[in-house]
């Protein structure tokens, strides 16, 4: 278990909100473990990389994609996925945070596997096509990054948990099955 994986425990009366935010390296599994949530919550999904990005894969300006996360999460029910949500306005409308504290090589693996072959379900953003050498690139790129970036990732998203921890339901899950077992124990919680 990672050094965050110690903060996991749960509020087993509200295991999650109506506003929660799903983060974590990427590679973690967000996507899926979002999907899973949706399933078993009813809420819908904001996959916030599909906004992050204008057709033909050209980034949108920092301002304008901050203004594109207002909206989005302007609403009182949905899952965002993202390892890109502002922290202050994670900390003004979110009601959970779930932090995917996936370790690094684990995450570098998955992305190694998405540059071989698309994970079904998997969107692009509107207007933007990708070819194989892309994907290849993109995803491998992931797996450097994820190596640079193996100790100030989870060292922001455990500064992250602390300063939530008092403000809304936080839950840092560092294994695949912490993960399951959590959207087991939703599950289990959500009415009906």
């Amino acid at each position: 278990m990672s050094s965050l994986g110690a903060m996991g425990e749960c509020n087993e009366a509200a295991i999650v909100g109506s506003r929660i935010v799903v983060t974590g390296m990427a590679g973690a599994g967000k996507s899926t473990f979002s999907r899973t949530l949706a399933t078993r919550t009813g809420l819908p999904i904001i996959h916030l990389d599909l906004h992050s990005w204008h057709p033909g894969w050209v980034r949108v300006p920092q301002g304008e994609f901050l203004e594109k996360q207002r909206g989005l999460l302007a609403g009182h029910r949905w899952i965002v996925d993202s390892n890109d949500v502002d922290d202050d306005l994670l900390l003004e409308r979110a009601d959970t945070l779930v932090i995917l504290a996936t370790p690094w090589w684990i995450c570098s693996w998955r992305a190694f596997r998405r540059g071989l072959r698309r994970p079904r379900g998997a969107q692009l953003p509107d207007g933007c096509d990708e070819s194989h050498s892309q994907r290849l690139r993109d995803e491998w790129g992931i797996v450097w990054r994820n190596w640079r970036n193996r100790r100030s990732v989870p060292e922001h998203d455990l500064a992250l948990a602390a300063h939530c921890r008092e403000l809304m339901q936080v839950h840092v899950l560092g294994s695949k099955r912490e993960a399951a077992d959590f959207a087991d124990r939703v599950a289990t919680a959500a009415p009906g």
